[in-house]
């Protein structure tokens, strides 16, 4: 692979709600949009189904998907499983549930064949997060509560488990230093390393974190850590996931410099671009084509 030949994925997250078929969803991501790599939103099957039917139906996406040529990286949490405070929730009942959330993604994962999972790490309420004890009392849990996770993914066959950096600051990890204290307080003591999913749009948000909205801060503080990318078209105003058939702060020749210049080779850019319910079908799959053919052409 040369370096300018950036690893692009897809996030399934795209076709949730609409292409519910695993072959056709498979022959979507392959033959038309001419990916080979994929990473699997828990939008189509909830960890939280009956692990019989659940597995059942993810196993045939997994299938499907090998059978098309294609490689599933990783699955990941998606907009119903963002909805939720999990690890770091206000009562020591709703923290339980985050962590049999993850606990179930593993084994739904596991089932599939697929070697990684991961999240976003969790939210405080309003008044925890204003609360700089409360907050840290919290983190420290959440950390014991991914250590045993992490044992159980190494039981289960998983190789990594992934924390998505969010950029909000009721949430942790936000900042580039958050993500950083994260791993290096995980790093060493999880059977199976933890490691960044960084999104393009959350780390250029620019009300929150002003000069240091940038991909190359993230790079230069905690970039050893990261194991791939969401990519998006933002403005930096908000967490957009607007493809990048529409203007803003990335661009391919953005993305192509900054695949070269850090050397990269393993890392995926997985689109991760969320459409309104209300898009039709017809323009959803149009402009995703289109959006492909921008970053590769």
């Amino acid at each position: 692979m040369q370096p300018t030949d950036m690893k692009l994925g897809v996030n399934l997250c795209f076709g949730v709600k609409r292409w519910l078929e695993p072959d056709r969803l498979a022959a979507i991501v392959r033959e038309e949009l001419g990916l080979r790599y994929v990473q699997y939103s828990w939008d189509l099957t909830d960890p939280w189904w009956p692990h019989a039917p659940r597995d059942r139906r993810a196993v045939e996406y997994a299938r499907a998907f090998r059978d098309a040529g294609l490689t599933i990286e990783s699955s990941f949490g998606g907009i119903a499983s963002y909805s939720y405070n999990h690890f770091l929730a206000p009562t020591a009942e709703l923290r339980a549930l985050g962590k049999e959330h993850l606990r179930r993604a593993i084994d739904m994962t596991a089932a599939m064949g697929v070697t990684a999972t991961g999240m976003p790490f969790g939210s405080y309420s309003a008044a925890d997060a204003a609360d700089p004890a409360r907050r840290e009392t919290l983190y420290q849990e959440a950390l014991e509560a991914w250590v045993e996770l992490a044992a159980h993914a190494r039981r289960s066959g998983l190789e990594r488990l992934l924390v998505e950096p969010v950029p909000l600051a009721t949430e942790f990890p936000a900042s580039a230093q958050d993500a950083l204290r994260l791993m290096r307080d995980l790093d060493g003591r999880t059977d199976v390393p933890v490691r960044l999913m960084v999104d393009w749009g959350h780390a250029l948000f620019r009300p929150l974190f002003g000069d240091d909205a940038s991909m190359e801060h993230w790079m230069a503080t905690c970039g050893s850590f990261i194991d791939g990318f969401h990519i998006q078209q933002t403005d930096g105003l908000g967490d957009r996931h607007w493809n990048f058939t529409t203007d803003g702060l990335v661009s391919a020749e953005v993305l192509r410099d900054f695949w070269a210049r850090h050397a990269l080779t393993t890392q995926t850019l997985f689109l991760e671009i969320i459409y309104p319910f209300e898009a039709t079908d017809d323009f959803v799959l149009s402009d995703m084509k289109a959006g492909v053919r921008i970053l590769t052409g």
